[in-house]
């Protein structure tokens, strides 16, 4: 396993505040839009550079995503901030009506995802919302891995046309990506090369995934490991390229088991490279209030589940 340099930590959605706030003073098409949760999405900066291109809307999610795909037809590139549970859950239909189906250049920012939101508890821990977001036609879906991706995936879906759901995080945590690195969407990142097993991941699992690799080597298992930080368009190429050194996969996700990165990376299998796959997600369950990192334990989603899913898999072979 490569050493991975860590540039201290900081939580994503920090990255996502930095990157419009660097975003707005370089595009003046770029409008923020915030549903009583400027703070918690870390637009505060944007917001006082840019108060003319500010709307607070409040707690009225709908309603913000519509006047967000009204923007997007006057040329204006709007990015929609609240938590994930309310970023989708609560306006799928207007997603679906309004964004999606007439290709609207909403960027849909999505803070507090998955059970790391913490105390907040089940109602707001939405784990559903990978899989929502990707089976919506023309819908792109990104979950970066850190701060420093997360401000370049801010940063660059501006020059992407069409719907993009943006999904970051609340705790702090590493940062190891180079914060010079462009991001492109749709291209995987390859974290370490390896020739016994593959995991895949995206999001905070990308770190966890991180610490497992580095304890199976400590075991002689050889781990490639891919940071999926685009889930839809998927690299297909990156899996398939990394399989056929492999044979077997292991992906990780902050998510339900069903409709995210693991089915996403499950069909290209199924059609392409049939082979042994475990997945590291939560089996079927709503979460609940918690520590973030005492929850991931208790859901299956730690380093030492993806050590397990991995012997597991290799066994398989």
């Amino acid at each position: 396993m490569k050493e991975i340099q860590v540039y201290g930590q900081k939580d994503t959605r920090s990255g996502f505040g930095e990157g419009l706030a660097e975003l707005a003073r370089k595009n003046q098409k770029v409008v923020g839009l915030c549903a009583d949760l400027t703070g918690s999405l870390k637009m505060n900066a944007f917001k006082d550079q840019n108060p003319e291109r500010f709307f607070q809307v409040g707690i009225a999610e709908a309603n913000m995503i519509g006047i967000a795909a009204g923007m997007a037809v006057a040329g204006m590139i709007p990015y929609t901030g609240t938590f994930a549970n309310f970023s989708t859950g609560r306006v799928y239909d207007q997603i679906r009506q309004s964004v999606a189906y007439s290709k609207k250049n909403v960027k849909i920012c999505a803070s507090h995802a998955g059970l790391t939101l913490g105390e907040d508890g089940a109602t707001h821990q939405i784990l559903e919302d990978i899989g929502m977001m990707r089976m919506l036609p023309n819908m792109t879906v990104i979950v970066p891995a850190d701060f420093n991706q997360t401000k370049a995936a801010t940063i660059a879906i501006a020059e992407h046309e069409g719907p993009v759901y943006l999904r970051f995080g609340r705790p702090v945590m590493p940062v190891f990506t180079d914060s010079n690195a462009p991001f492109q969407i749709g291209k995987a990142e390859v974290l370490n090369e390896g020739v016994d097993v593959t995991i895949i991941a995206c999001g905070h699992l990308v770190w966890k995934s991180i610490e497992a690799a580095q304890e199976l080597s400590k075991k002689g298992i050889s781990v490639d490991l891919i940071n999926m930080h685009t889930i839809k368009p998927l690299d297909e190429k990156a899996i398939l390229d990394s399989v056929e050194k492999t044979s077997c996969v292991v992906t990780a996700e902050e998510h339900m088991m069903n409709g995210g990165l693991g089915d996403a990376v499950a069909q290209v299998l199924s059609r392409k490279k049939p082979c042994p796959h475990e997945y590291v997600a939560v089996n079927d369950s709503f979460g609940e209030s918690g520590k973030p990192m005492e929850l991931m334990k208790k859901y299956g989603i730690d380093t030492l589940d993806i050590v397990a899913a991995v012997n597991k898999v290799i066994s398989r072979k």
